[in-house]
């Protein structure tokens, strides 16, 4: 039989705050592996999107140089005026 407890955020606070410092290292490390995924996560996906983009104007991500990617980055950013690269 599997119970759910629902928790405020405030009883989760007080409940790691009586754990003992190697328990509560034991849930910061957990939430940080869980952050570290989420973020390689979103990379992945913005690096495709950005290969997407790319492709959509005819360019190569892969094969552009570091000063070629900044250029294209910024008129992405600025897309009030026409991709120049």
């Amino acid at each position: 039989m599997n119970l759910t407890l629902e928790l405020t955020t405030e009883q989760v606070i007080d409940l790691v705050q009586q754990m003992s410092p190697e328990e509560k290292f034991l849930v910061v490390r957990a939430l940080a592996k869980e952050t570290q995924a989420e973020r390689k996560e979103r990379m992945e996906y913005a690096e495709s999107k950005v290969r997407q983009l790319c492709a959509e104007r005819g360019l190569d991500w892969d094969a552009m140089t570091d000063e070629e990617r900044l250029y294209f980055i910024d008129d992405i950013v600025h897309e009030d005026r026409e991709c120049s690269r």
